[in-house]
């Protein structure tokens, strides 16, 4: 399994609405993607707003493709997203799953 990483800074009066989004639009559809596995976000406070690290889980690089496209690495953030950040990462870093715990 590959584990995706993807950070970004929200201003701080839209970090509900940027959950909201993800939760809403974004999650449902990469349930729609085969090779998906789950997801999670992060947050915390920071100087400049409130940072999120949105982390998915896939079962393979393959997977990843059906997503984000040939470049992997490249990060997917719609229009939508980028109008609530302060600043975002334009690529994203992927770690093998060597084990995990319930």
């Amino acid at each position: 399994m590959i584990s995706r990483h993807w950070t970004g800074i929200c201003r701080r009066d839209r970090a509900d609405a940027y959950v909201h989004h993800l939760r809403s639009e974004t999650f449902p559809l990469l349930t729609t993607i085969a090779g998906f596995v789950r997801a999670s976000i992060l947050k915390r406070d920071v100087e400049r707003g409130t940072e999120f690290q949105v982390v998915t889980v896939w079962e393979s690089l393959e997977a990843i493709k059906s997503f984000a496209g040939e470049d992997t690495e490249a990060a997917v953030v719609p229009l939508v997203a980028q109008a609530m950040m302060v600043e975002f990462e334009s690529r994203v870093l992927h770690y093998e799953v060597v084990h995990t715990t319930s």
